[in-house]
């Protein structure tokens, strides 16, 4: 008798143990799903991605949707990279708590970096560039301590570089270069040293507004202006000064022209003697 039980307790147990790695989690469920909703998909890339798929994306390491990766039932990666997407970055992606890398370069995806992408605690790679993207950098990135690649090159990112980021002691690649980012580049992502990872100019050029090590310095357009100003005045005052000694050595000429004449005058009314 004690032997059943123990077989029946023991189905269960399996049952049990299949039927939880069978369901999805649901923070997974509902970060695919708001994600799904939030991006348009001309191309029909994604034609897999449905409710259904959505509550059993992974089973172990297997995933059933495309452009993710599963570790142990959990979505852990995300690349849905240069698929002609349009939308937004829903900020429900933060219910992937799992996940550690997450690639949607190269699409056409508009709209603002969502803060909440800092509850994403185990992200390790975020690739957003070549998009449309606008707006500020979220100072809040710099919660996801162990970000090692954040790339944000090719958007409409505008405001200045979040001092903040410089606290991120894993980052080894930063990318923002052609934005629209203005002010000093932070001392902390500029000037690295130690076994931190240094940065070179590539990684903030076509940035019109902002400067800083280790960009070239800005030309002083202002300085050049005034220089172009006093060179301006000096050759209007050369010039107008050629024009002046012209005109009064025409006066001296005329003068003494004059002065001539009347003497022929006077000598032909004078008597001779």
């Amino acid at each position: 008798m004690g032997v059943v039980i123990c077989g029946h307790l023991l189905a269960v147990l399996i049952l049990s143990s299949a039927a939880a790695a069978a369901a999805a989690d649901p923070d997974d469920e509902r970060c695919l799903t708001h994600l799904s909703e939030s991006l348009e998909d001309p191309l029909k890339n994604l034609q897999n991605w449905t409710t259904a798929t959505f509550a059993t994306p992974c089973q172990g390491f297997t995933s059933f949707l495309q452009g993710a990766t599963c570790n142990n039932g959990r979505i852990y990666k995300l690349s849905l990279s240069n698929l002609s997407l349009k939308g937004t970055i829903s900020p429900f992606l933060s219910n992937c708590t799992n996940l550690q890398s997450l690639d949607l370069s190269s699409n056409q995806l508009a709209g603002q970096i969502a803060p909440e992408l800092q509850y994403l605690v185990n992200l390790a790679v975020l690739n957003l560039s070549s998009n449309r993207l606008s707006g500020p950098i979220p100072p809040q990135l710099a919660l996801c301590a162990y970000l090692n690649v954040i790339d944000l090159h090719d958007n409409q990112l505008s405001g200045p570089i979040p001092q903040q980021l410089g606290l991120l002691v894993r980052l080894s690649v930063f990318d923002v270069s052609n934005n629209k980012l203005s002010g000093p580049i932070p001392p902390s992502l500029g000037n690295r040293s130690g076994n931190l990872a240094r940065f070179n100019s590539s990684s903030y050029e076509g940035n019109k507004g902002l400067y800083g090590y280790p960009l070239a310095p800005m030309k002083n357009n202002k300085g050049l202006s005034v220089l172009a100003i006093v060179g301006i005045g000096l050759g209007s005052g050369f010039v107008s000064l050629v024009i002046s000694f012209a005109a009064v050595c025409v006066w001296l000429r005329l003068t003494e022209q004059k002065l001539d004449d009347d003497e022929g005058k006077i000598s032909q009314l004078m008597p001779d003697y």
